[in-house]
C-alpha cells in the first residue's frame, strides 16, 4: 500500500496524503487532483478502491494500422456507426510511419479510461511482432476484440472473414478458366491470415492436380508498390494467374504485368481480396473476393458490448463466409 501511494504519487506530482485523501474518498482535493489521481492508478496498474471505480468513459478505441488501404475506412465507419448506436464514441487511432506506435495508443487509450478496444489489423496479425501491449490490456480486464487475427495465449474474441474459403473461391475461379500456372502473392512470413491462405492455396493447388512450387509463392508489404515489385518476380516464371492477399497488391501485380508489356487479363488474370472502394472502377475492373465488412464490423461491436456489460462467454473466432466477384481482370489464358 505504502509503495502504491508513493508511485502514484509521484507520477502525478502531488503528496502522499494527497493520494491517500483520494483512494479514501476524504474531502480536501480538487476534482483535477482527484481525476489525475485515478488516471495514474489506471496507468499503473493498480485496482481503483471499489467505491471509485465508477463507470468507465464512453470511449472505444479504434486502432488501425493505416487508412491507405481503402478497406480500413470501410471497416472504421460501420464500426464507428455501430458504437454510435449503443451510445459510444470512436476514438480513430492510426499509426503512420514515423509517429504514435500501437504500444503507444494503448497508453494514451487507457488513461481516457476507455470502455473497451477494436483492433482492424494491426501487430495482433504478426505472430513475430511485440504483443506487450495487448497482455496489458488483457492484465487490466479491458474488453477487445480483433479483427482478422486472434492472439495466441490471450482470450480476445476474434472476428474473422474465413481466409480459407476466399482462396479457394479465387483458386478455383482460375483453375475454372483453364489456369494452370497459378502464383500467390501474400503478405510478410508472419502475417497470420497469409499463413492461412497459403496453406489453402497449397491444399486447392494439390485438388486441382497442379502442386504449388515455392517459387509461385511471393511476399510484399501490403502496398500498391510492395505488389508490384513481388509480382515482378511470378511474372519473369510465366504465370497465367495470380491470386492476391489484398486489392492494393492485385493493383500492384496489374501495374508490373503492364510494365512488362502484359495485357490483363489477356496475358495475366489477377484476383484481388477485400473488394474495397472504387475496385470496380479500376481498369480492368478488379475480380476480387469480397469480404462482408457490414456484418463483420457490427459482430465487432455486438462483442465488445457483450463484454462492457460483463458477459465474457464468446464463441472464440467467429468466422465469416466471403463472397467471389468476378469482373475484368480474369480470363482463360492464352492459347498455347
Amino acid at each position: 500500500m505504502t509503495r502504491r501511494l508513493a508511485q502514484v504519487a509521484k507520477k502525478v506530482g502531488v503528496s502522499e496524503a494527497t493520494v491517500s485523501r483520494v483512494l479514501n474518498g476524504k474531502p480536501g482535493v480538487s476534482e483535477a487532483t482527484r481525476q489525475s489521481v485515478l488516471t495514474a492508478l489506471d496507468v499503473l496498474g493498480y485496482e481503483r478502491p471499489t467505491q471509485l471505480r465508477g463507470e468507465r468513459a464512453r470511449l472505444v478505441g479504434l486502432v488501425l494500422p493505416e487508412l491507405q488501404n481503402p478497406i480500413f475506412p470501410a471497416f472504421a465507419e460501420v464500426i464507428g456507426g455501430a458504437l454510435a448506436q449503443q451510445g459510444l464514441t470512436p476514438v480513430l487511432c492510426t499509426q503512420t510511419k514515423g509517429g504514435v506506435s500501437e504500444a503507444d495508443y494503448v497508453d494514451l487509450l487507457l488513461q481516457q479510461q476507455v470502455s473497451g478496444v477494436v483492433f482492424a489489423g494491426g501487430l495482433f496479425a504478426q505472430a513475430d511482432a511485440p504483443h506487450d501491449h495487448y497482455h496489458q490490456l488483457a492484465e487490466r480486464n479491458i474488453p477487445v476484440v480483433l479483427i482478422n487475427a486472434s492472439i495466441e495465449g490471450l482470450d480476445f474474441p476474434c472476428v474473422a472473414c474465413d481466409d480459407a474459403v476466399a482462396v479457394e473461391q479465387a483458386w478455383r475461379h482460375l483453375a475454372s478458366l483453364g489456369h494452370e500456372k497459378i502464383g500467390l502473392l501474400l503478405g510478410p512470413a508472419d502475417h497470420v491470415p497469409s499463413r492461412r491462405k497459403l496453406q489453402a492455396a497449397r491444399a486447392a493447388a494439390e485438388a486441382a492436380g497442379t502442386p504449388l512450387p515455392e517459387e509461385r509463392i511471393v511476399r510484399s508489404i501490403f502496398s500498391l508498390e510492395g505488389g508490384q515489385a513481388a509480382a515482378n518476380g511470378l511474372l519473369e516464371q510465366g504465370v497465367t494467374g495470380i491470386v492476391c492477399a489484398s486489392d492494393p497488391l492485385a493493383l500492384g501485380a496489374i501495374r508490373a504485368a503492364r510494365r512488362r508489356g502484359l495485357v490483363v487479363p489477356g496475358d495475366v488474370s489477377v484476383v484481388g481480396f477485400d473488394d474495397s472502394a472504387f475496385m470496380n472502377c479500376t481498369e480492368p475492373p478488379l475480380s476480387t473476393v469480397r469480404q462482408p465488412i457490414e456484418a463483420m464490423g457490427r459482430a465487432a461491436v455486438e462483442l465488445l458490448c457483450s463484454q462492457i456489460q460483463g458477459v465474457h462467454s464468446h464463441p472464440g473466432e467467429l468466422l465469416f463466409e466471403p463472397e467471389l466477384v468476378v469482373r475484368g481482370s480474369t480470363a482463360p489464358p492464352p492459347a498455347r
